[in-house]
Formats: structure tokens, sequence, C-alpha cells
């Protein structure tokens, strides 16, 4: 099936006579019904009575309609569309975070990428450190950002954006709340919340261990968190990034050796679009001091 005998099929469907519709279509009415019926043969059945001067459509071609008018209309969108990319009317962008990375980090140079386009499609996936690195790998996202990423490829490039350290959170009524830095010993009689979605998780729990702390729940989803925190049933070491609401208070932890860097990630030789080379050039020329305290 050839998408101009569709057109055409669309055209005699709407003006119910094949001379007109072949001047619409700008072609000879020969070549018209001789693509027509080459449909016809295709399909298995006639769709138009011709019924001089007019034609019906038959009760083949009345079931088709509908469904040749979408598969019409389907190929003049794809089409479109893929005029739109060319031209640079249209960006996609498809990124990939780890569960720890908040996006508000991109937003401000989001907001600045949609200025550059008339339309901007994005594609946020989110993962483990593992599955962002296979996001990538796969191809089905162009950039990636992560405090570590566990792939040990050689065509992963990584470019550091900033390193930040983790805090304890607690609530605001908690006893330690309004006090800092606070010391580790005071942590040794707490509930401490264990991050299990961010990459430093083993990490941070085998500092504290060192020092006698153990933590006391396992956690899969920030807002679990926060709402954990906000209850008083136990603290939490987030990274310094992490957005709070106002009834959660931040303090250091003075002795607890505890950071993290986080990276843009992409494939080294793969070609990227223009909205991911623009992000990846702002992202590595922003200055992160302030974010990240």
């Amino acid at each position: 099936m050839e998408m101009h005998q569709v057109r055409y099929f669309l055209a005699v469907a709407q003006l119910l006579n094949f001379t007109r519709a072949a001047e619409e279509c700008n072609v000879t009415q020969p070549s018209l019904t001789r693509a027509i019926k080459q449909l016809e043969a295709e399909l298995g059945g006639d769709l138009f009575r011709r019924e001089r001067p007019a034609a019906q459509l038959t009760e083949l071609g009345q079931r088709m309609h509908p469904l040749l008018k979408q598969c019409f209309d389907a190929a003049a969108g794809a089409r479109s569309l893929a005029s739109s990319f060319k031209s640079g009317e249209v960006g996609a962008l498809r990124i990939a975070l780890t569960h720890s990375i908040d996006l508000a980090l991109l937003i401000p140079h989001l907001n600045e990428i949609r200025r550059q386009f008339n339309r901007l499609e994005l594609h946020f996936l989110r993962g483990t450190s593992r599955e962002v690195g296979d996001f990538l790998k796969k191809g089905e996202a162009e950039l990636g950002i992560a405090a570590e990423i566990d792939e040990a490829w050689d065509r992963l490039d990584a470019w550091p954006l900033f390193t930040e350290s983790f805090d304890l959170v607690v609530g605001e009524a908690h006893r330690l709340a309004g006090r800092s830095p606070i010391e580790l010993e005071d942590l040794r009689s707490e509930q401490l919340l264990n991050r299990t979605y961010c990459e430093h998780a083993r990490r941070i729990s085998s500092s504290l261990r060192e020092h006698g702390i153990e933590h006391g729940h396992e956690i899969s989803s920030e807002r679990d968190l926060i709402e954990l925190i906000e209850a008083d049933i136990g603290v939490a070491m987030m990274p310094h990034t992490s957005p709070l609401p106002d009834k959660l208070k931040r303090a250091a932890v003075a002795g607890l050796d505890a950071r993290r860097t986080v990276s843009l990630y992409g494939v080294a030789g793969r070609q990227r679009t223009a909205v991911a080379n623009a992000v990846m050039r702002m992202l590595r020329g922003a200055d992160w001091r302030g974010i990240a305290g």
C-alpha cells in the first residue's frame, strides 16, 4: 500500500467524483483510477461503485475509510515532525537520573534551553546507578546525571559538576534540631533511616558503623523518607542539594567525612541531538558553588 494510493482514495471519498478528485490531487484521471484499482486489488474488493458521473463508497470502502484516513494523517504527522526536527524547530532530549538526584538542579538550565527551541520534548528516565548506565549503553538516554554509575564501560564519559556534603536531617521538634555541628556521639541513640536508593548509601552506612552507629530502617523513596522524618520516626543523612520542607532541619556532623561528586555522563563517539549538546555545554559551564554549598 502506497501513501499516494491512500491520498487518492480519500480525495474520491470526499468528492465522490473521480475527475474532480484527480484535479484535486493534481494527477491525470487514468493515473488516479489505476492507483485506486491497485489499492482495491491489495484489499481484496471494490472500494467504490462507479455510477457516472458520481462514485459511491461500497461497504468495504466505508469500513476502510476511517482506517485509511488515520493511516494517512499519521504519515503526514510523521513527515511534519521529521521536517521540524531537521530544521531545528523541534528539539528532544532523553536524560537519565538516579533516584537520589533532585530534578530541581536542572530546572534553570531547562528553562534556558526552552528559549532556544520553538518546541522542546523532554523525556526523563529514573533508575539506580546501574540502570542509568544501561539507559546510556542501550541508547535510551543521551545524557545521564548521577553521583556514581555502576557500569565499567570504556565508552562512558564523565564530567564532574560539583561535590557536596551529606547533612543530618531531623524534624523541627527533634532534640538535635537547631544544633550544628552535631557530634557523632549524639547519633548513637538515634534511629537512622538508610536511603537505599542513594549510590552512596553503603559507603555512608560503613562510615557510621565504624563509629558504632547502625542504621535502623531501610527506605526506598525520598517521599517516604521525608514523611518518616517529619513523624519523628528517624533521622537521615541526606545530600546538601536535597530539597527539604520547612518542618525539617539540617545540620553538619562533626568528624564524619561523607561527600559525593555529582557528574554528567555521556557516551563517547555517539552522535547527540542539538538539545543534548546544548544541555551538556550549559551544565559543564555552570557555576554550581551556590547550589552545592
